[in-house]
């Protein structure tokens, strides 16, 4: 026969010494602990504890009056009620919501809490992942399956104008993963192939073109080929002032040195070019790198590209070999992406992640990030910015003061 319970709620004014003294109190009483949670939220505390009975009425209301008289001494209100619910029984059809927005309204998480009840799923704890640049927070929901979740929170994100993930929870979430990105327009900004084009006077040109191919109105190889002839004669030393004119995606330092703190593996997979992307990644330190190569004859572009199109297919062909090199399960990789050539990738990788994307792409990926910024992929990995900035600080990295 299971012990009665008791769910104890104390709420007020964060200060040392609270959670210490609301224990000591307790252990006169021999109480166990069941289930605790306690959060502080703008120097204002929330602690529950679900503990056992006393069995007599008259330990029971003893505790009562010591636990009103210890949350008095703390200036604190005080709730006790009959606990319900199995401490110990496992949630079923667990899973991540994490919403961001900058900003995130009411109405907008209003909307996401109602579409997960409708679901069938109930909020079980609450999150906040980051308050800036944008604002995350991260749902931990049960009751409904991950996939029944996708298909309802989507739409409603779209119509909210917010972004939003759907994960199972699980022990994957917290191992060693493998992230393969795009580089143009996803781990930089812009197209390389258009940068390029501006030393052969047509960038326009190039840039109408890649952008029916990022759009999948056009076969990538063909496309591909077109452009690269454009650029018949440009010198190679071009290329040179193009990568020295590269801008990072916001953020994008930060997501690679973070995780490769924690021991996760990275691969850049571009339909751009090695002559840019090996630099990259020797620059950023990512492990593996894979992209198209500009055929150089006597300094000069020649128009033409050497081997086999790194295109939709051999994007995911990519990912599943690096996968397979490092030992990581197809489930443990992330992949991310902007255009029509990403999809099978997308596909592929255990999360897929469009990026800042073509709307086909956005409709066809797990989930969709729309803010600038490629950071706050880790707080779809359920970490916080207090802790990335903690180990910034602790390697002597500074980061620009939050806004107040």
């Amino acid at each position: 026969m299971r012990p009665e319970t008791l769910l104890i709620t104390l709420t007020g004014r964060e200060r040392p010494g609270v959670t210490s003294t609301v224990f000591s109190t307790l252990a006169r009483f021999g109480v166990d602990v069941l289930d605790l949670e306690q959060i502080v939220l703008r120097r204002r505390l929330v602690l529950g504890l679900l503990v056992t009975a006393p069995e007599s009425r008259v330990e029971a209301d003893l505790l009562r009056e010591e636990l009103e008289s210890t949350a008095a001494g703390l200036d604190m209100s005080l709730e006790i009620e009959p606990g319900t619910g199995d401490a110990h029984e496992p949630a079923e059809g667990r899973a991540h919501v994490t919403v961001l927005g900058a900003p995130l309204t009411a109405t907008a998480m209003a909307a996401v809490a109602s579409r997960i009840a409708e679901a069938g799923g109930n909020i079980d704890r609450i999150e906040r992942m980051a308050s800036y640049p944008v604002t995350a927070i991260d749902l931990h929901a049960s009751g409904a399956e991950p996939a029944a979740l996708r298909g309802v929170l989507a739409p409603e994100a779209a119509r909210l104008g917010i972004d939003l993930a759907v994960q199972p929870a699980g022990l994957l979430r917290h191992g060693m993963r493998l992230i393969v990105m795009d580089v143009d327009s996803t781990l930089i900004q812009g197209e390389v192939i258009e940068m390029i084009a501006a030393h052969a006077g047509c960038e326009d040109e190039v840039a109408e073109v890649t952008e029916r191919a990022m759009r999948g109105e056009l076969d990538f190889e063909e496309s591909l080929r077109s452009r690269v002839a454009l650029l018949e004669g440009v010198p190679a030393s071009a290329l040179h002032e193009v990568y020295d004119s590269i801008e990072l995606a916001p953020g994008a330092r930060t997501m690679v040195r973070t995780l490769r703190r924690l021991g996760y593996r990275f691969a850049i997979v571009s339909g751009g070019f090695s002559q840019i992307t090996a630099r990259l990644a020797v620059e950023l330190g990512i492990h593996f790198a894979r992209a198209n190569e500009l055929e150089i004859v006597d300094g000069v572009l020649t128009g033409r590209v050497v081997g086999a199109v790194v295109d939709r297919a051999a994007k995911a062909a990519a990912l599943r070999e690096f996968a397979a090199e490092l030992g990581v399960d197809p489930a443990a990789t992330i992949a991310i992406g902007d255009g029509a050539n990403d999809l099978d990738m997308l596909e592929a990788a255990g999360l897929g992640i469009a990026f800042n994307a073509k709307p086909a792409v956005r409709d066809a990926a797990d989930t969709a990030l729309n803010v600038p910024y490629l950071d706050t992929i880790m707080y779809l990995l359920g970490i916080s910015r207090e802790e990335i900035e903690a180990a910034d600080r602790a390697a002597g990295i500074t980061t620009p003061a939050p806004p107040v």
